[in-house]
């Protein structure tokens, strides 16, 4: 069955922000709201600092707590590739997957219903990728199918050191941060 991921290489991300607004062009995002972000985390001491520069989205999580606490069904995971979708139609805006989601990847539309990336659905139904791995010009945002080992996701993510974030939240995040 397939799993689609996203690896993001936080050693050519420079925090440009193409991604965010290709995600809003290309989902329609209302000005002011976003469906992924750009961080800048600085960790060590000098003079021994490391700067990671991450696109941060909703994690796609083969455990998604969002799912589970969603009294109407409208959040659910769809198949094959297990990602993590918002039904507008069906959310009633309660609020209970913001509450449980631990990466605050979702916020509510202003029309009234929980709304977050979504891996970009329709473009990867055509055999697209999404539209912020389409535009990056650094190259440092990958996506496909980890199950599959011929997969350039696969493969970065043997060949180099990568983590998740809240790994302790017990979601099993699918977007990797490679080091």
């Amino acid at each position: 069955m397939a799993r689609y991921v996203m690896v993001i290489d936080t050693r050519k991300c420079v925090g440009c922000q193409d991604c965010v607004a290709a995600c809003q062009t290309e989902n329609r995002v209302p000005r002011g709201w976003h469906r992924d972000w750009i961080v800048e985390e600085s960790r060590g001491e000098f003079p021994s600092l490391r700067l990671e520069i991450r696109s941060e989205r909703c994690n796609h999580c083969a455990r998604p707590p969002c799912v589970h606490c969603c009294p109407t069904g409208a959040s659910h995971v769809e198949e094959p590739g297990g990602v993590v979708l918002v039904t507008p139609q069906q959310c009633i805006g309660c609020k209970a997957c913001l509450a449980a989601c631990p990466y605050d990847a979702r916020f509510i539309h202003p029309d009234g219903y929980a709304d977050k990336c979504t891996f970009c659905a329709p473009r990867i139904a055509q055999g697209l990728a999404p539209a912020c791995v389409a535009v990056c010009p650094t190259h440092c945002l990958h996506f496909g199918d980890v199950e599959d080992p011929l997969n350039a996701v696969s493969q970065l993510l043997k060949s180099r050191a990568s983590h998740v974030l809240l790994p302790e939240a017990g979601t099993q995040p699918c977007i990797h941060y490679l080091t």
